[in-house]
Order: C-alpha cells, then sequence, then structure tokens
C-alpha cells in the first residue's frame, strides 16, 4: 500500500503546530491542512467517490488547494488539476476526456471568472456529476444559485479519516500537457511516480522544516505540485502561497518570510533581474536565499549570470516533463555546476540522446532526450497510440535536442518541433537567442521559424529591449550576423514591449506565429 497523502499525515504528526501553508495574512499550521483534507476526503466518500474515480480541481495558488489535492487522494482518487486560465469549452474538454465524476472551482475573480468558466464547462458534460464552487471565504454561498461550495461538502464532516489503501501503481495525478502540438493529454502519474520524485526533490534541495519556499509557480503545473508543494509538505516547510507572478509581491514576500528556497521559470528570472528592487532590502534577501531552482524553460546564461549577480546565490537548473513526474536531471549539489546544463540524470532515472533511427549518439552530437526510470508515465489516459509513440522499448521520448559532454553533463538545444530547416540546414532557436541575449541592449528574444517561398523556413526574433536602450532591425541583424553563422541569423526582426506567455510562465511561440 502507498498513498501520496501520507506525506501530509506524516508532517502533521511530527510538525502539527508548524506553519504549513501562509496566503495573505492567513497562515494555516499542518495539523490544520490535515484536518480540512480528512473533511474533505469524508465528504467525498459520503458523495460515493471511491478508489479509481477522478475528481478535477481548478483553483488559484490558495490553500485550498493542498487541502482539496490531499483530500482527494486520502478518498483513493485520483487528482485532475485544470489550469487556471481555461476557458468553458476547454474545461469541458477536459472534464469529458478524464471522465471526472466531481469538479472543485474556484469562484475567480472579476478580471478572471474563474467559477464562471467552470461552472459553464461543468453542464456541459452529462458524466461529471458534481459540482462544488470554492468560494473566498468557507461560510460564503455560491454566487450561482443551485451549486454547492467546497464549505458546504467539509459541513459537519469529522477532521478525522483513514485515507484509502492504495496500490503503488495506482494513479494519483493526471496532469494534463500543454497541448501545444494538438488537444492535451493526460499523463497518468502513479502513486510511487510522484513519490519518488517528491523525495528525490527534496533531497537535492536539501529541504527542511526550518525552510520558508514561496510558491508563485502554479500550483495545478507538475513543477509546482511536486517539487515544491510535495517535497515542502513531505519536509514540513513553510510555503508561502502567490497566485500569479508580480516582482513587487514576489520581492515583498522574500524579505517579510525570510524566505530560503526560491524556484521558477527562466520568465521569473528575468523578471526578478529586471525590477527596480531598490525599495528591498536586497541584501537581507540575499543572506536569506540558499537555494534558487529553475525548470520548465532553457534557462539564458545571460539571465542566470545576471540574477547570480544581484542576488549571490546559484540557480541550480535541471530538466523536468509532465509524462516525467517531473525531474529526470538536475546539477546535483556536490558535483561541479556548469551553467548552461540541466545536470544529469536524478538516481534511479536513465538518459541518453538518440538519432531518427534510435541509435545512441557520440559525445558532443545532438540527438533526441530520451529516458527510462520510476519517474516514467503509465501513459496518456485512455490514448493507447499516443502512449505508443511516446514510450518506445521502455524508454520515453522527450521530444526534446540536447548534447552530452565528456563529463556526463546534458545540454538542451531545442524542442523538436520548434527546430527550424531553413533551405536544408537544422538551425534551433535557443541557439541564436542565447547569441542576441549578449547584447547589452537585450532583454528577452524569442525566436520562430517563419515561411518563406525561397527557403521553406527562415528566422523570426522578437526582441524585448532593456529600458532606455533602442536598436533598428538593420543594426540588430548585423550584430547578430557577426556572431553566427550565416543561415542561422534572423533575416526578421520584430521589436515588441511583451511576449505572451502561458499561465506557468512559458513563452507562447504558437502565438506568435500566427501573428
Amino acid at each position: 500500500m502507498l498513498n501520496l497523502a501520507c506525506i501530509l499525515e506524516d508532517s502533521a504528526r511530527r510538525y502539527p503546530t508548524s506553519p504549513a501553508f501562509t496566503f495573505g495574512e492567513t497562515t494555516l499550521n499542518y495539523a490544520q491542512i490535515n484536518g480540512a483534507a480528512n473533511q474533505i476526503a469524508n465528504g467525498l466518500k459520503s458523495k460515493g467517490i471511491k478508489r479509481g474515480d477522478k475528481v478535477a480541481i481548478d483553483c488559484l495558488n490558495l490553500p485550498y488547494f493542498p487541502m482539496i489535492y490531499f483530500g482527494i487522494l486520502k478518498a483513493g482518487a485520483t487528482v485532475v488539476p485544470l489550469s487556471v486560465l481555461l476557458k468553458k469549452d476547454e474545461i469541458a474538454y477536459h472534464l469529458r476526456d478524464s471522465e471526472a465524476k466531481a469538479f472543485f472551482c474556484f469562484v475567480g475573480t472579476p478580471d478572471l471568472p474563474m467559477g464562471e468558466m467552470g461552472y459553464g464547462g461543468f453542464k456541459e458534460v452529462d458524466t461529471c456529476e458534481q459540482f462544488y464552487m470554492i468560494t473566498a471565504k468557507p461560510t460564503d454561498p455560491s454566487p450561482i444559485a443551485g451549486t454547492q461550495t467546497l464549505g458546504s461538502l467539509m459541513a459537519g464532516q469529522s477532521p478525522v479519516f483513514n485515507k484509502m489503501a492504495s496500490d503503488p501503481n495506482d494513479t494519483a495525478v493526471i496532469i494534463y500537457t500543454s497541448g501545444t502540438t494538438g488537444k492535451p493529454k493526460g499523463a497518468m502519474l502513479s502513486h510511487s511516480n510522484i513519490m519518488l520524485n517528491t523525495v528525490i526533490s527534496a533531497d537535492l534541495a536539501d529541504v527542511n522544516n526550518k525552510d520558508v519556499q514561496i510558491i508563485v509557480l502554479p500550483l495545478f503545473h507538475i513543477f509546482a505540485m511536486t517539487v515544491l508543494m510535495n517535497s515542502g509538505v513531505y519536509k514540513g516547510a513553510h510555503n508561502i502561497l502567490l497566485p500569479r507572478f508580480d516582482g513587487d509581491a514576489v520581492f515583498g514576500l522574500l524579505e517579510k518570510h525570510d524566505v530560503t528556497i526560491f524556484a521558477g521559470v527562466p520568465t521569473m528570472y528575468w523578471g526578478m533581474v529586471n525590477f527596480d528592487s531598490s525599495k528591498y532590502d536586497t541584501d537581507k534577501i540575499s543572506r536569506n536565499l540558499r537555494a534558487c531552482f529553475s525548470g520548465g524553460a532553457s534557462l539564458p546564461v545571460q539571465v542566470l549570470k545576471d540574477f547570480e549577480e544581484k542576488f549571490n546565490v546559484p540557480i541550480m537548473e535541471g530538466f523536468g516533463m509532465s509524462e516525467g513526474s517531473p525531474v529526470v536531471t538536475f546539477n546535483h549539489k556536490n558535483d561541479v555546476r556548469k551553467p548552461g546544463s540541466i545536470g544529469k540524470p536524478v538516481w534511479g532515472v536513465e538518459v541518453k540522446l538518440v538519432n531518427d533511427n534510435g541509435d545512441e549518439v557520440a559525445i558532443g552530437e545532438k540527438g533526441e532526450l530520451v529516458y527510462r526510470g520510476h519517474n516514467v508515465m503509465k501513459g496518456y489516459y485512455n490514448k493507447p497510440e499516443a502512449t505508443a509513440a511516446t514510450i518506445r522499448n521502455g524508454w520515453l521520448h522527450s521530444g526534446d535536442v540536447a548534447t552530452k559532454d565528456e563529463d556526463g553533463y546534458y545540454y538542451i538545444v531545442d524542442r523538436t518541433k520548434d527546430m527550424i530547416i531553413r533551405g536544408g540546414l537544422n538551425v534551433y532557436p535557443r541557439e541564436v537567442e542565447d547569441v542576441m541575449m549578449k547584447h547589452e541592449g537585450v532583454s528577452m528574444v524569442a525566436v520562430i521559424g517563419v515561411p518563406d517561398e525561397k527557403f521553406g523556413e527562415n528566422i523570426k526574433a522578437f526582441v524585448i529591449m532593456k529600458e532606455g536602450e533602442t536598436s533598428t532591425e538593420d543594426e540588430m541583424k548585423a550584430w547578430t550576423k557577426e556572431r553566427i553563422a550565416d543561415y542561422k541569423y534572423p533575416r526578421h526582426i520584430e521589436f515588441v514591449a511583451t511576449l505572451p506567455m502561458s499561465a506557468t510562465g512559458k513563452i507562447l511561440k504558437k502565438e506568435l506565429r500566427v501573428r
């Protein structure tokens, strides 16, 4: 028997009065979070939810998320986290595709009407039988007449619950991929998948009961869920919740709570580097911060250098994906750290680079990163063909192109789907982006391929300049051409103020392609 909810129960026993989650001025300890999760589990059981049923949750980074997450797991059901940015039709797709029996949805805000969207999607799916509105306060009524609330489900329920005995291979979470190449697919992650990755993540970061970490990455995303929330709960750390990235809010929390651990995606580090933090005690923030971690996308080396110069704390970069629970490789704390590298495989995971024929490539050559081990998903829910295309001969094919050096460190080159083929020659956007990021006036770059009658595809760069800096398209082309092979420099450059980003902070290149 192995139920992932045991990590919360263990910390509630060991650190009952230790702060578990803080949102705004509200702090709940481990005993309170566990008691609330037990009430939710009892409520779900009373409503007929049983082992193996799917229960969806659409919630911002609020204490309600871990309460519901662990409550669902305790009941023996499977958690289906949904992006907070989904619209009605997208929510309906996820509920239908996952065969969810129940759905918890936060009421939202005037700018983000999650409750309205969620209920609209729920009404379109006959197989989803139960809807619970998560209101700002448990005693608040639902703004939609006739709908139950999380508070009403918990009312009168016991804060004691004997969690369901789950098999290690039972599906704990169905996490949906971003769907950049079609409809999102639900990666089935077992209790064992996530438990081992949680333990490994906590070990890599040396997390302990005295640590304080900000969780600004969205909890519906596997990075925040496993590497931050679960590893923090497992070790009894104090988790500061922030619903969305905002420089002012992040710096305020770093200073107020003496934060020791920060994890983010590259755009967050870029935002912190470029934020005017003069009104905050950055010396104090730097003294308290002992570890920073980056994942979700490749971190530009220039951003890494700028951040480390500003805060005097190293960023440890790794590689992961939803299908890998998520961590696959990491820059281990006792090894040499190589900026720009995603490190080496984590414990129990094998990695290799292969060509189109599946043969392993030589050191220094580009190949697709494939891996196998305890972190590999069970498969895509109800999609055997997609599963067979992704997991071949026991190896999960990531779709990422990488190289490996003589010391065994891996370096992501780019996604295979993002590769540009210009006149028969392969161009990887990240290589161009890394060069352009070295321009003293450039703040951020995103490179894509655009249709070209002569070459098939050509290279276009979207550039954000630093405040007060200017350049022309011809000047930027000439500067880049001097530093990269002729066939690689961008033939088209567009200067922009912002770049489209997902809820997880990834640059949405698919939106740039339709401009």
